[in-house]
């Protein structure tokens, strides 16, 4: 009986534990709920919300070709666009963590899928440690480089690795739409959703 016991709250807790985390395949099909108040770490929240939302309808069903495709020789190919908006993701989710964005260490090669995953993933964690942030100003951009380290406010954080990304996902469905791959016409990312 308390191997029973044992098992059972095991498996109870896992499955909690997997219900926490939402799915990064679909967690920004539509936007989340927007918080009933306007504080600055809610307002930098609805931004990367909204960010998530436009990145994984830009992202969704490319193919191979796409990724691929670049408007001229000396053009970043789709893909490449993509590699800059993983990297923009990490900084935004490290300040969100109040951690360094460190260039020094190597990152690992990630495959289209774990990339998109893993960069819709780094909106959703940053989305809910600013959603609770009442000091925006221990939110700095830190950089680690080989030739040393540099520091900027969170102000930096809105005219640069935020709306760099929003720049950078209206480019991935510019790329996409070239290369004869439009996003779905229903997007709608006025509401967040899609229309019906």
């Amino acid at each position: 009986m308390k191997k029973i016991i044992v098992i059972l709250t095991i498996v109870l807790s896992q499955a909690m534990c997997a219900q926490e985390k939402p799915d990064p395949e679909t967690f920004y099909a539509t936007i989340p709920e927007a918080p009933e108040e306007y504080t600055p770490g809610t307002v930098v929240s609805r931004m990367i919300d909204g960010l998530g939302f436009r990145y994984y309808w830009a992202t969704e069903g490319l193919r191979e070709v796409d990724l691929a495709y670049r408007p001229t020789a000396e053009s970043r190919t789709l893909a490449q666009t993509m590699d800059h908006l993983y990297g923009l993701s990490r900084t935004i989710v490290n300040s969100a963590k109040q951690q360094p964005t460190d260039y020094t260490q190597k990152q690992s090669e990630l495959s289209f899928s774990a990339k998109r995953n893993a960069t819709l993933e780094n909106f959703r964690i940053a989305s809910s440690l600013f959603l609770k942030s009442a000091d925006l100003s221990q939110h700095k951009l830190v950089f680690i480089r080989p030739q040393g380290s540099s520091e900027f406010p969170f102000w930096n954080h809105i005219n640069g690795p935020i709306e760099d990304a929003v720049w950078h996902a209206g480019q991935v469905v510019v790329l996409r739409r070239a290369s004869g791959n439009p996003i779905n016409p229903k997007v709608n990312v006025f509401l967040g959703k899609l229309n019906e």
